[in-house]
């Protein structure tokens, strides 16, 4: 019996649903991540604590839920305070080697004044070519701070984070940028996609995978590790580059059976939450919410376009995927590392006529992939308990032989990973959104058990309620229909029981993530 403390790492991905991988999905391919879940375990109802990326990620890194850390929505940043006594700070004072690659977002970017992280735009000048951290726990930090390049948004002075500058540098002229942006063929007008001629070496997802092995390959051999590797992608825009955006014929990619905006059916702030002009006094910041976190109605041809590149996104993930497990394998230290496989939250992708991510709890945004592999963790198995990301930081904690500071929210996975019986009632997500986001504001709580789904928002009293055992497409809101009573009841209670204590005086945003 190995007694050597794991190593962990935990993998991440932007914007991924959870029906995109090739155990849920035939259509796309992702045999790394499928062969993690066929040699491990994998949750079917793990759901986010959020369906924006600040709060989740805040809540992945703390194993609290975002009205306890304070990150209610994206562009209200995590307290240093409070994320190094996060997991990764955990492990590092316990003796663990830590390292965070890739996109990081628990603070904002895009801010209305310095705030001093190394991820705001008007602080770049602070961090040098030569700072690796430390950062929110974290010892060694390489960072992809924007994640995604837009076309409107040109990129700020001096660049931020290690992989945006080295992007630029690379060919003659900022030749990355302007290749990232050009397109290889003509599109159908898909919106926010088109085929990137960044060459593939180039791709974040490439760097990062790179980074992380040769991350691995230079430590030592006296600590255990853990390593976040987080890939910005398949966020949009939806701009895939060759090969991978030949990978998949939109032709032959299945589109949502109801792509056509069902909004009488729903809540009133589904309505309004795309109606209502997002409240931001900058004039640029508010351009880019209301274009660039929207999008028009979009034909079936486009629709299969930008799902294709969605794909295509994925699938080179996934090959990333593959080089890392490939690079345990050679160091000889996948046998006692504990490797885990998630995302932030998932994305509409045409489902009800909606796109991107927004207030809309259907489970197209809640619920996202959850597979581990590695020592303690039983082979081909699929748990059904309603679990959370939340619960990732008490797991690796558990793993490590760890405790944390404070209390947390987060329950420890490794009973369920090992195999055994272990009931789970209930998983939390929760969103105070902020009117600069849609233009409403809103008090979001949803509870998601085994058989059904409620969302509350608290202030007006309205709600949407779904039975996913009858009706797992999410057609028929039950929350007032008198058969549904009782139900309706248990899950208020459920939600109203949350564990721990919403924060007194969230902080205000500091600008747009």
């Amino acid at each position: 019996m190995n007694l050597k403390r794991p190593n962990i790492i935990l993998i991440t991905s932007d914007q991924q649903r959870a029906d995109c991988n090739g155990f849920e999905n035939p259509h796309i391919h992702t045999p790394h991540i499928d062969r993690l879940a066929r040699e491990g375990t994998r949750f079917s109802a793990c759901i986010t604590p959020n369906l924006v990326c600040q709060p989740s990620r805040a809540s992945i890194l703390t194993g609290l839920l975002p009205l306890t850390h304070g990150v209610w929505d994206n562009g209200v940043d995590l307290d240093p305070r409070v994320g190094e006594e996060g997991f990764g700070g955990t492990l590092a004072r316990a003796g663990y080697e830590t390292a965070f690659i890739g996109k990081a977002h628990f603070a904002t970017k895009s801010t209305f004044a310095p705030t001093g992280t190394p991820e705001c735009n008007k602080s770049q000048a602070k961090y040098g070519p030569d700072w690796y951290g430390p950062y929110m726990g974290f010892q060694h930090v390489e960072l992809s701070v924007l994640g995604h390049l837009h076309r409107t948004r040109p990129l700020e002075r001096p660049p931020m984070g290690h992989y945006e500058r080295w992007l630029i540098a690379r060919g003659e002229s900022e030749e990355g940028l302007k290749l990232w942006a050009e397109e290889t063929r003509a599109g159908s007008g898909a919106a926010q996609t088109w085929y990137s001629a960044l060459p593939v070496a180039w791709h974040s997802s490439t760097w990062i995978g790179d980074r992380a092995i040769r991350w691995l390959a230079g430590r030592g051999d006296d600590q255990p590790f853990c390593a976040w590797v987080s890939f910005p992608d398949p966020h949009h825009p939806f701009d895939c580059p060759e090969p991978w955006s030949l990978m998949y014929d939109p032709r032959d990619v299945p589109l949502p059976e109801h792509r056509v905006k069902d909004l009488e059916r729903r809540p009133w702030w589904h309505k309004a939450s795309l109606e209502s002009t997002p409240q931001l006094a900058d004039p640029a910041m508010l351009k880019f919410r209301a274009e660039g976190s929207r999008m028009p109605d979009q034909s079936d041809a486009q629709l299969a376009e930008m799902t294709a590149n969605y794909y295509g996104m994925i699938s080179l993930i996934d090959h990333n995927v593959g080089r890392i497990l490939a690079a345990l394998d050679d160091l000889g230290l996948a046998e006692n590392t504990l490797v885990i496989y998630t995302t932030d939250h998932g994305d509409m992708l045409g489902n009800h006529g909606l796109y991107l991510k927004g207030p809309t709890p259907y489970e197209d945004l809640l619920r996202v992939t959850l597979v581990a592999r590695g020592p303690g963790v039983a082979g081909e198995r699929v748990v059904s308990e309603p679990v959370s990301t939340l619960d990732l930081a008490a797991t690796m904690n558990d793993f490590a032989g760890c405790r944390a500071s404070g209390p947390l929210q987060s329950r420890s996975l490794k009973r369920l990973l090992a195999g055994e019986a272990e009931t789970r009632d209930v998983a939390y997500s929760e969103w105070h959104v902020h009117p600069s986001r849609c233009g409403v504001w809103l008090k979001l709580r949803t509870v998601r058990t085994r058989t059904h789904k409620c969302t509350f928002e608290l202030d007006s009293g309205a709600g949407e309620l779904y039975d996913l055992v009858n009706d797992p497409h999410e057609m028929r809101n039950l929350f007032d229909d008198p058969g549904y009573a009782k139900v309706r009841k248990e899950l208020e209670e459920m939600m109203r029981a949350r564990p721990g204590k919403v924060r007194d005086g969230l902080p205000e945003p500091i600008g747009m993530a």
